[in-house]
């Protein structure tokens, strides 16, 4: 029985994995993370061509259908990947998943915020249109603008909502992330910058004055204040973060 709350869609098309895998470049030095193996169409291609697996699935029962199917350079782990922490796990350096549609988002910024060389990962399409979308459109978000700062990336393919069971209501894409060796704009705070952006966007047709007066100083010093945030570049944002950082973060005088 499929689980709807944890988003089970099963990828069933042995040509779309075996595809999947491939955009990875597996070579038998690579340690694989997987996010959501189901029923081990991902993972068991990825043990073929790398040095080791590291599984982790929520689904308990899956676990116990996969154990006695994998092979032994897959390090197969019953838990919830959003609880976890990565640093905890074998060293890794490449993701591909098949990504649970719920946690689309939260499991994509733990991502961004551990070492990876690269990451191949099935989205549903909308969620990958607003990974690469610019601002001013419609799909422009803060995901947006972390995946820009963090990454390279790209739209692969289109994959047909028909290559999963149970069937979802709309396609899903295939997304390569390739961290940048530097940013495309510096940030004082990242922590500071990435709260903001998220506050900002949660408010996305409020002025930004609107959104920021009932939280910090001295607002009368910074830019783009009569505009909303979905106006605003990635390098705009980051200006404004680090100038309200500034700010708001000067030592007392004595």
């Amino acid at each position: 029985m499929v689980k709807k709350k944890i988003g089970q869609n099963f990828l069933i098309d042995k040509q779309v994995a075996e595809r999947e895998v491939d955009y990875a470049n597996p070579n038998k030095e690579d340690i694989f993370l997987e996010i959501g193996p189901g029923k081990g169409i991902i993972t068991k291609l990825l043990a073929k061509k790398a040095k080791k697996v590291i599984a982790i699935e929520i689904d308990s029962r899956l676990v116990n259908n996969l154990e006695s199917t994998l092979p032994d350079n897959v390090i197969l782990i019953n838990a919830d990947a959003l609880k976890i922490d990565f640093k905890s796990l074998p060293a890794f350096n490449k993701i591909v998943s098949n990504l649970p549609f719920q946690i689309s988002s939260p499991i994509t910024f733990k991502f961004l915020n551990h070492p990876f060389s690269k990451a191949v990962l099935i989205y549903q399409k909308d969620f990958a249109k607003r990974m690469v979308a610019y601002s001013g459109s419609k799909d422009y978000s803060r995901l947006s603008v972390g995946i820009y700062y963090k990454t390279h990336c790209r739209i692969l393919e289109t994959i047909s909502k028909n290559f999963f069971f149970p069937v979802p209501k709309v396609d899903s894409s295939i997304v390569e992330l390739t961290p940048r060796e530097n940013p495309p704009f510096t940030i004082v705070n990242e922590k500071f910058f990435f709260n903001l952006t998220k506050r900002l966007f949660g408010h996305r047709r409020k002025k930004i004055k609107n959104i920021l007066e009932d939280v910090y100083n001295k607002l009368e010093y910074l830019p783009y204040l009569d505009k909303r945030v979905e106006e605003l570049r990635p390098e705009q944002l980051g200006e404004l973060s680090n100038l309200l950082f500034k700010i708001n973060h000067q030592p007392k005088s004595m």
